[in-house]
């Protein structure tokens, strides 16, 4: 692969951004980002350590409890947001360039990408304006009871390296705007977009002490999380970083909220044609190479339209041109990494063990030779209580799991530690309404699958706790505090 990578146009790299200002890490230290679809190490960022982490948790500390940002109103808060989307904007190709070289995005699609980024920016800045944070109530006993959301208080926000730029604005925009003071913690794999952040809001201009960045790997992110100043941990990941997490955070009563793994549905009908089928269901299978945790990756369909479904999927998924992500023909990149391709590879074993039927896929694309590239692979004769018909793989592998009735579909589906997203392919709205209220999954679709971060977004079971996205999402950042007065105050009067 030919393709040659740059230095991303980073202002001070090789530092952290703790408190509004960059500084070296402490002890020196620093993180290689390397290319997933040609192997080459294309950037160096710092690596925070316990003492870096110490300097940015009193930063927010200090800015939380003394500093004037979570005593702004809520629309002068949002007003500072539009100029942080506004500075996104003039670095939009950095950021689509960051996306692509440190996750083997195809380009075209990071590119598309950016400007969902940006307006969801915009979007929960809109949210200033409309959000309850003061909500005027009548008190039964008398008077009136003001019921406020303020600020949870000094929030740390870990994101994946999935899709790093999206999840970490899903936590770190709302965090902002509620008025916390937040620490970004990136992926050791993808950091980029978390240091271009935060050179957009340095240009901006928070308070002291409001925002940091730390780029650190997995021992020190776990230092930062159980740090006794942390009010909020918001996690994107492993169902079983979110389950150590959560223990963690359960011993002090730290809030948290986590989006994490999925092993979802597609119930495919008997009344949908199966190319129509096939062709809304592949992008959700194969894009991102399969990394995504809402992928569809069991398959469901009638026991007598298997065959036909099988064939489609599998000559469909023979078509998906995978390769260098800014070639434009490309529609798959590689996996993120060697112990990713590694495991993806053991799950496509297990399976063969377990007796599933391997149709197509399962091996490196021919022709590229370097890189973490594997072809979309499916299997059939699947039966759900399959290891690998249970457990996440994060790749590009599908299973066809067949059932005799609509009631099994729904027993199957529901059939699982997860309970993320799905998708159910019929023309029939209502049949498709009256099933998506049985399956128990935070998010589901009729013919596709649909994610939209102004709705609120999360899981059931092993999926998660609490949701991103929407007034939701805003409102997980918030404690909740009822006030009792006689009449209401002068602000609100003149408000009503």
């Amino acid at each position: 692969m030919s393709t040659t990578l740059e230095a991303p146009s980073l202002r001070r790299p090789g530092h952290l951004f703790i408190g509004g200002t960059w500084q070296a890490p402490a002890d020196g230290g620093g993180i290689d980002v390397m290319a997933p679809f040609n192997e080459q190490v294309f950037a160096r960022v710092g690596e925070a350590g316990r003492a870096d982490i110490d300097a940015a948790v009193a930063a927010a500390r200090r800015a939380f409890d003394e500093g004037p940002w979570p005593r702004l109103r809520p629309a002068e808060r949002a007003a500072k947001l539009l100029e942080v989307a506004a500075q996104m904007e003039k670095r939009a190709e950095d950021l689509a360039s960051a996306y692509t070289n440190q996750v083997g995005m195809p380009h075209r699609i990071a590119q598309m990408s950016g400007g969902g980024a940006i307006a969801l920016v915009r979007y929960f800045a809109g949210l200033g304006e409309t959000f309850p944070f003061e909500d005027v109530r009548p008190c039964p006993q008398g008077g009136i009871a003001v019921v406020v959301r303020e600020p949870v208080g000094v929030a740390v926000c870990i994101a994946p390296w999935n899709a790093p730029l999206h999840t970490m604005l899903l936590k770190v925009i709302p965090a902002l705007l509620a008025g916390c003071a937040v620490i970004a913690k990136p992926s050791p794999e993808t950091p980029i977009d978390a240091l271009i952040l935060a050179e957009c809001i340095e240009a901006v201009g928070l308070p002291e002490g409001v925002f940091s960045v730390v780029t650190a790997g997995r021992d020190v992110s776990d230092y930062l999380m159980r740090h006794e100043s942390v009010d909020k941990v918001s996690f994107t990941g492993s169902t079983t970083v979110g389950r150590h997490i959560a223990s963690v955070c359960g011993e002090r009563m730290t809030r948290f909220t986590m989006e994490l793994g999925g092993k979802s549905a597609a119930i495919v009908l008997d009344d949908i044609s199966v190319p129509d089928a096939v062709a809304a269901m592949m992008p959700h299978i194969v894009l991102l190479a399969g990394q995504q945790c809402a992928a569809l990756s069991r398959v469901l369909v009638s026991r007598k339209r298997r065959n036909e479904l099988v064939e489609a999927m599998a000559a469909a998924m023979r078509h998906v041109p995978v390769g260098d992500p800014y070639d434009a023909a490309t529609l798959m990149g590689p996996l993120i990494a060697q112990r990713q391709l590694d495991r993806v590879n053991g799950y496509i074993a297990q399976g063969t063990r377990e007796g599933a039927r391997l149709v197509t896929g399962g091996g490196r694309p021919r022709g590229l030779e370097r890189g973490f590239f594997i072809e979309p692979t499916l299997f059939t004769d699947a039966e759900n209580s399959m290891v690998f018909c249970r457990e996440e793989i994060f790749g590009p592998v599908a299973a066809v799991i067949t059932y005799d009735d609509e009631e099994q579909a729904i027993r199957i589906a529901n059939d699982s530690p997860y309970g993320l997203s799905g998708g159910i392919f019929t023309q029939d709205k209502e049949r498709a309404y009256a099933i998506a209220r049985r399956v128990r999954t935070g998010n589901i679709t009729q013919n596709g699958r649909i994610i939209d971060f102004t709705l609120p977004y999360g899981g059931f079971k092993l999926s998660g706790l609490g949701r991103e996205g929407g007034p939701e999402g805003l409102d997980a950042f918030t404690e909740v505090k009822t006030v009792f007065l006689p009449t209401p105050p002068a602000h609100l009067t003149a408000a009503s």
